[in-house]
């Protein structure tokens, strides 16, 4: 398994299945849940993109003319074009808009949705999962048997 974060040169290797870690972040409100992903995969051919940044810094201007936060949007942009699957992941104690936007921009890609009761938009979320047949869980150990499933018919 490798790990790709932002700041990393993209190392997929061939044969190998990459999946993008996409949902709630927040630093702070959501738990480290990509974290319990990397553990799942540790001795298999899959590369992770894990835009949880070790380096964010919150008082970044959210600008297109910050260096810092332009870089990493576009990284999140192109991880997300790249990877095989997409893995999203809907905390409850989160807003997650970004994670939204971008469960429009690729809801008819290769995409397995997390949303637990208590997720804000959680009626959104159902509904574009429906209209596009995204696999939708509202448990994390459900949706991570799934992604395993779906590696394991890539590999």
């Amino acid at each position: 398994m490798q790990v790709i974060k932002p700041n990393s040169k993209f190392q997929k290797v061939e044969n190998e299945c990459s999946v993008f870690l996409a949902g709630s972040i927040e630093m702070g409100a959501a738990e480290d849940w990509q974290k319990r992903i990397e553990n799942n995969y540790i001795n298999t051919n899959v590369t992770l993109y894990n835009p949880r940044r070790d380096d964010w810094d919150s008082g970044w201007t959210q600008e297109q003319s910050n260096p810092q936060f332009n870089q990493q949007v576009n990284w999140e942009m192109n991880s997300l074009e790249r990877a095989d699957i997409i893995f999203m992941y809907f905390s409850p104690e989160t807003k997650s808009p970004i994670s939204l936007l971008e469960l429009g921009l690729h809801a008819k890609d290769n995409i397995i949705v997390c949303c637990p009761e208590g997720f804000w938009r959680k009626g959104n979320v159902d509904i574009v999962c429906t209209r596009y047949g995204i696999p939708l869980f509202e448990n994390l150990d459900d949706a991570i048997g799934a992604l395993t499933t779906k590696i394991n018919q890539k590999l």
